[in-house]
């Protein structure tokens, strides 16, 4: 049975580019800095540690099918063995500590005013009212306590909102028939960029990302020149919008009112996103 929209879709979409700046503090050099003093070897040792974390010490195929969009045999070069160097609980707290620290340099003294604080209260009622069926990573993310340090509150609020809406991605990404792999490829073809320049790809085999795009061409989504067609941009918003559409329900529980508050706040704190 279909839902009815309590918020406008454009509203919900302004949200997640507000919300994903905050969140991907986690991906910074300080953070992947962290992890190295924790006997991590590089970025994506800290990225699979931290962020796989709050399933335990998952097997590399269970975050493979979690984080759905990683060629194979990418898990599996980092996990398990980071858990030889450090555990789910610390990789949770390093990640915690030193995202909150990123957020809070690049806030400045935006950390300090009643804006976030504000957002931050708004944001943590969204992000831990939604549910959790069909959407492990958020799941586990919910399970963990929420901090209390306002950059740090705001930072785990936009990280649990994050991971709901990519959990939603991934069915509506699976319902269309497109594999982890592919998502990447029309990921980068939404940006006008090519599918072996992309950040998320350049270091696989070329045969492999030329074979991806190969198999979305044969379905009519590329062109020739390896650029979209117009099936395939149209599939591309249609993705977005049934994501937008899913995600929606964890800003059920604000008034429109609060809604637009959350907007104003997070405006105010990420004024170039």
């Amino acid at each position: 049975m279909h839902r009815p929209d309590p918020h406008p879709r454009e509203q919900v979409h302004r949200l997640f580019e507000l919300v994903e700046p905050i969140a991907t503090a986690s991906f910074s050099d300080t953070v992947t800095a962290a992890f190295r003093e924790v006997g991590l070897r590089d970025y994506w040792d800290g990225y699979f540690a931290g962020r796989a974390a709050p399933l335990g010490e998952a097997p590399p195929e269970v975050v493979h099918a979690v984080f759905y969009n990683f060629a194979p045999g990418e898990v599996a070069r980092h996990l398990p063995w980071v858990w030889s160097r450090t555990t789910p609980e610390e990789a949770l707290a390093v990640r915690e500590r030193a995202s909150a620290e990123t957020l809070r340099g690049r806030l400045g003294r935006r950390a300090d005013g009643p804006a976030l604080g504000r957002a931050a209260d708004l944001a943590t009622r969204a992000a831990t009212s939604a549910p959790t069926e069909g959407r492990a990573l958020y799941a586990g993310l919910r399970r963990l306590a929420v901090p209390e340090e306002p950059v740090a509150r705001l930072w785990h609020a936009a990280t649990l909102l994050r991971e709901y809406r990519g959990d939603s991605h991934h069915a509506v990404l699976l319902a269309h028939g497109i594999d982890g792999s592919e998502a990447h490829v029309m990921l980068a073809l939404s940006w006008d960029m090519a599918a072996e320049d992309f950040d998320r790809l350049h270091h696989l085999p070329r045969p492999y990302v030329a074979a991806v795009v190969d198999g979305l061409r044969t379905r009519g989504l590329v062109d020739d020149d390896g650029r979209f067609t117009e099936a395939g941009r149209e599939l591309s918003r249609r993705l977005e919008a049934t994501t937008d559409a899913l995600a929606a329900r964890a800003y059920e529980v604000l008034s429109p009112a609060e809604l637009d508050e959350l907007v104003v706040a997070l405006e105010a704190l990420v004024p170039d996103a």
